[in-house]
């Protein structure tokens, strides 16, 4: 049986594999995704995240109220972007200062609905952040490896 909800957050995606951008307001999950559009990824939902569970798997959509949309703090919110949804959510990325993230972390974990994904914090404001995440999601996707550290 599918299960829908609806989650604060935004998520975009990369070749069609989602990120969920967790944080409370002010957190830095809008700015993050105006990076990661400029660096060629595609927004899925910004500010609120319709999530899609069925048969083991989370699937993110943005709500058709906010389809498209995207808040660029000082410019206001854009419209009309391309949206590459429903996407399936390969990662959770919980936005934190960058004194509360390890050098060397242990794997986390991220569930709703009953799914747990792996997840990571990381500083959306750090210069390399959108650099981290894509290296994550190519860690998590197979496509590189690691001898110790969150997916390790």
């Amino acid at each position: 049986m599918a299960t829908r909800m609806l989650l604060h957050a935004s998520s975009v995606a990369r070749e069609g594999e989602a990120v969920l951008l967790l944080g409370p307001p002010g957190s830095g999950k809008s700015d993050l995704v105006l990076r990661l559009i400029h660096e060629g990824w595609r927004l899925v939902a910004d500010d609120q995240v319709a999530l899609h569970a069925e048969a083991g798997r989370l699937s993110a959509a943005p709500p058709e109220a906010l389809r498209g949309m995207l808040e660029v703090r000082g410019l206001g919110i854009l419209q009309d972007l391309e949206v590459a949804a429903p996407a399936p959510i390969r990662l959770a990325v919980r936005l934190v200062a960058r004194s509360g993230i390890a050098r060397l972390p242990e794997p986390e974990r991220w569930a709703d609905a009953g799914i747990a994904l792996p997840a990571i914090r990381l500083d959306p404001f750090e210069a390399s952040a959108t650099a981290k995440l894509g290296l994550a999601l190519d860690l998590v996707l197979g496509r590189a490896r690691q001898r110790a550290g969150a997916f390790a």
